[in-house]
């Protein structure tokens, strides 16, 4: 067993600046190469309160104002421009960062990536719902409209 310190949030395994161990392999051939993750040493404490920082500025403050996000949130529909060919079938696809970036542009909400939950690939023009992880009870299903450009 491997212990590592994750320096990004692992779905399944912790969030951001947590101290896990998990098998040698998947820390040598998954986490490390990815810069999910370093290698544990007894220098990292400070690395750690670091990230820990960084993590909590990114996130809600309170309960109560990730609740009061989620209610706006629920009450939007958060177009998404893009380029498509006949049928409504996407060049590429929609991604959490261009999700993202379309509820900054249209609540001003600045939401990270990271945080908004995919259930299916988005390839074709339409209205999808995905799910964003506001604070750790509290999540919010976005209304997503994706229009051609």
């Amino acid at each position: 067993m491997a212990k590592i310190i994750l320096t990004h949030d692992v779905q399944g395994l912790g969030e951001a600046g947590a101290v896990v161990e998990v098998k040698d392999g998947y820390a040598r051939n998954f986490l490390l190469p990815r810069n999910l993750a370093t290698k544990w040493t007894r220098g990292a404490e400070k690395q750690i309160e670091s990230m820990r920082r960084a993590t909590r500025a990114r996130e809600m403050a309170t309960v109560e104002d990730a609740l009061a996000a989620a209610d706006k949130l629920r009450a939007a529909t958060i177009q998404v421009p893009v380029r498509a060919g006949s049928g409504g079938r996407l060049f590429g696809t929609v991604t959490t960062a261009d999700i993202a970036a379309a509820v900054k542009k249209a609540t001003g909400f600045d939401i990270d990536k990271r945080k908004i939950e995919l259930t299916e690939r988005i390839k074709t023009t339409g209205h999808y719902t995905v799910e964003a992880r506001l604070h750790d009870s509290v999540t919010a299903p976005l209304s997503v409209e994706v229009v051609t450009a």
